[in-house]
């Protein structure tokens, strides 16, 4: 790199980027001690065509003029042609940087094709070799310009249309630098060791658009600093003032500093917080000018990235979150309602997601690499179930990849099942695309592999919101050939040009994995997500077109009515209704005489799911099961051994219909009202059915956790006094429901004949009023899992049924499975 330790960079006069009045003096620049960029593609200044009027040709065709730009928004030093930097001087003998020297690019948006009129419009040359400040014209006299002469043919009206595309760039944004940095040379692809978050991306994006003569058919918009009444509506005063205050760091704090920087992964030097201020102001003027009309879309090439910047704290290579700054003052400003972020950078943007975390008008949706929490930021956050709070519930959708190696088919796999219904049901007014190309082909940061066609049909299908207000906002990206290639790719789909082509597609099982468990979490907030249509297909039908594959509940549905009948010649009992056998089938099991046992006998109905299953994963990064050391713990045959052991019947009643797999993230209540309907519709069933109508005259009802609210539905919905003797719940640490309070004669007869064993930690241990409630005679167990309750009470249990009914004759208490008594035991 070049060096220069002797003196400062001389001062120079300010190239005006917009016409002037004549008698206007030029406005001098301060001088730098940063020798700044002499970036090439530094856009030049307006030029309006000189003399037309006097011209004995026809005149040109009309030019259509952008807006004047800010001479303050794109200053250029006329002696190295590169940026002036507006951060503080250096002292004498610091280090600078000096980058290479290349034509400026052209910044003005015609009707006419890039190479057309060329001599019309081009500015006058001085003998210095600057332009010239454009001549004023006058609007009286307008029509000089474009009027036909006498002798020539009268040219069409043509009328002002809006740029389809419009573009932010300004070299100045690349003076955020590593100290000591030499700009990466032209063909290479990657800087090596040097620092991924370099300046030449954007120049480098820059340089493809305006070689493939994409940037003379685009509009410049003015790339202003943000305010910082704009950067509070994200991020905190403390915030800005921290940023702010780089600008005033000395050399030997950044180098005492670097360490701390680099935690954070950030580099800073004097310049960062100015170019902070024009990323994310030129990403806001993007988003204006299409909010506005003025364009249809836009592509804001800036830097340094914005999607890592949480509320307080800067990280990730970003300092301002530029996208969700950018939405907030379009909502701010009445432009927009509803936005919708889409995040296909190959890091999860936890800040922009922290931003609208609670917020119901912005939708943030993200496909990264999590890797299990171990890809940048590091963290759950961008979990799949990660969703949003309160009115934001549903509002953060995460589609987390779990390894590097994802490339077009999945991307567009996602985008057709996921992206696109939750984006057509919201329906938003703008969409900002945080356009990381980290994931594209040949970026090692990412190790991804989507191709310059598969950003352009992501783009094509976000293009169809929004009536096409789309901006296009540069994230991440560090493989140089790879950013611009993706650039070049959206930005033709931008100015309505047909994306390239994709060969056949097949997303990988992976990906069709992590889909199918997103539609699962998703499918809670938005109608359109197809559960069904994504889970992934494992099988093909058999020959008779049965399904091949069988779910846990039903394994464990099928093990235990075979244990039951191989062990103690227990039987199942059918279901009439098809609503309850479908979801219960199998699940009711009784012994062979329950039916004809004497009025003198005894019935024991035990309610129970499945007991619990032990599930041990390889790691805390996969669900793939260690099958070795996954089992089942089921206590319930404990009770089914005592009460047939004690000559009583049984009807076993086994309530699990699915393996939960999400708990509520706050605690229990105390009490409930009311207990699950289906299941309560299921244990009325019976009663109705079955337990009413048997002969027998003394019918125990025993719960055991989650169940217990099922056996209390049953008492608080039929007249179960007469034949019920008692009432047994074991619970775990979950709610339990309370008796009714509308029935003081049932009241009576429950605190009479019931009993409730809970863990001594179980909440509604604190309240006196909630145990009356509950209709008192609340006992406790020094265990914590309601397995380890039931075993630890069954002693008391058997203590207090042998209470209520009366004792087995001897002959019934012989036979083998105890026919002749039947007790009712409801079981978590």
């Amino acid at each position: 790199m070049d060096v220069d330790a002797t003196e400062p960079a001389p001062p120079a006069p300010a190239v005006p980027d917009a016409p002037a009045a004549a008698d206007a003096p030029e406005a001098p620049v301060a001088p730098s001690a940063v020798a700044t960029s002499a970036v090439p593609d530094a856009p030049a200044a307006s030029a309006a065509p000189a003399a037309a009027a006097a011209s004995s040709e026809p005149a040109p065709a009309p030019v259509l003029e952008p807006e004047p730009i800010a001479a303050s928004a794109m200053d250029i030093d006329p002696a190295t042609d590169g940026p002036v930097s507006t951060a503080p001087a250096r002292a004498e003998g610091s280090t600078t940087v000096v980058f290479p020297q290349a034509a400026p690019a052209p910044d003005v948006f015609t009707a006419e094709p890039a190479n057309a009129a060329a001599s019309s419009s081009a500015p006058m040359a001085l003998a210095n070799g600057q332009a010239a400040s454009p001549t004023p014209v006058d609007p009286s006299q307008s029509g000089a310009l474009l009027a036909p002469t006498a002798d020539a043919e009268e040219p069409p009206v043509e009328r002002r249309r809006i740029a389809r595309t419009g573009y932010v760039y300004d070299p100045l944004m690349m003076l955020h630098c590593q100290d000591g940095y030499t700009p990466t040379e032209d063909h290479v692809e990657d800087n090596g060791e040097g620092h991924p978050e370099e300046p030449m991306r954007i120049k480098r994006i820059f340089k493809r658009l305006r070689e493939s003569n994409l940037i003379q058919r685009m509009k410049q918009l003015p790339s202003k600093e943000v305010t910082r009444d704009q950067v509070i509506l994200v991020h905190t005063e403390d915030h800005w003032d921290k940023v702010q205050g780089l600008e005033m760091l000395t050399d030997e704090y950044i180098q005492e500093s670097k360490q701390y920087f680099e935690q954070l992964s950030l580099y800073v030097c004097r310049e960062t917080a100015h170019c902070a201020r024009l990323s994310c102001g030129g990403t806001i003027e993007a988003c204006m000018a299409v909010c506005k009309g003025e364009v249809r879309n836009a592509f804001a090439i800036v830097r340094p990235p914005g999607h890592h910047a949480e509320p307080d704290e800067h990280m990730g290579f970003c300092f301002f979150n530029n996208v969700a700054v950018a939405a907030r003052e379009v909502m701010r400003e009445g432009l927009a309602k509803k936005v919708l972020i889409l995040d296909w950078d190959v890091h999860h943007g936890n800040g922009t997601q922290r931003a609208f975390y609670d917020d119901g008008d912005v939708l943030y949706i993200s496909l990264h690499r999590h890797d299990g929490g171990r890809f940048y930021p590091t963290s759950d956050f961008g979990a799949l179930d990660v969703v949003g709070e309160g009115k934001g519930e549903g509002k953060s959708v995460n589609i987390p990849w779990p390894c590097g190696g994802f490339g077009d088919a999945d991307y567009i796999y996602a985008f057709q099942k996921i992206v696109m219904p939750i984006a057509y049901e919201f329906a938003p007014d703008l969409v900002i695309i945080s356009a990381g190309f980290d994931a594209a082909d040949g970026d090692q940061l990412g190790g991804c592999n989507v191709t310059p066609a598969g950003y352009g049909h992501m783009t094509h299908m976000l293009c169809a919101l929004a009536g096409g207000k789309v901006v296009v906002a540069l994230e991440g990206g560090y493989n140089l050939r790879a950013i611009s290639d993706s650039s070049l790719a959206v930005a033709q789909v931008l100015l309505g040009e047909t994306p390239e082509e994709l060969g056949p597609l097949e997303a990988s099982e992976l990906a069709t994995e992590v889909v199918y468990q997103v539609a699962q979490v998703q499918s809670k907030y938005w109608k359109s997500i197809n559960v069904p249509a994504c889970e992934p297909t494992e099988a093909s039908a058999l020959e008779d077109g049965a399904s091949p594959t069988v779910s846990i509940p039903d394994l464990l549905k099928i093990y235990r009515a075979h244990h039951l009948f191989s062990k103690y010649g227990l039987y199942q009992i059918p279901l009439a209704s098809e609503e309850l056998e479908e979801a219960f089938g199998g699940q009711v099991i009784c012994n062979e005489d329950v039916y004809s046992a004497g009025e003198s006998s005894t019935l024991v109905v035990f309610v129970h799911d499945f007991g619990n299953l032990r599930v041990e994963t390889d790691g805390v990064s996969t669900t793939d099961i260690h099958m070795t050391n996954s089992y089942l713990l089921d206590t319930s045959d404990t009770i089914v051994q005592w009460v047939l052991g004690n000559g009583y019947n049984l009807i076993d009643v086994n309530i699990l219909k699915q393996i939960p797999t999400r708990f509520a993230s706050t605690g229990p209540k105390q009490i409930i009202k009311e207990g699950p309907k289906a299941e309560g519709q299921l244990i009325r069933y019976l009663w109705d059915n079955y337990i009413e109508l048997s002969e027998a005259e003394n019918v125990v009802l025993i719960g055991h956790g989650t169940a217990c609210n099922v056996v209390m539905d049953l008492v608080n919905n039929r007249e179960v006094e007469r034949k019920v003797k008692a009432v047994v719940q074991v619970a775990g640490l979950h709610s339990i429901v309370r008796i009714s309070p509308t029935n003081d004669s049932r009241r009576a007869w429950f605190r009479q004949n019931n009993q409730i064993y809970v863990p001594q930690e179980h909440i509604l241990l604190d309240d006196e009023t909630v145990k009356r409630r509950l209709g008192g005679h609340v006992m406790t167990s020094d265990k914590s899992r309601v397995v380890d309750v039931l075993q630890d009470v069954l002693p008391q249990i058997k203590e207090f049924v042998a209470s209520r009914v009366p004792a087995p004759k001897p002959a019934e208490t012989s036979q083998a499975n105890g026919v002749h008594a039947a007790a009712v035991v409801a079981a978590a």
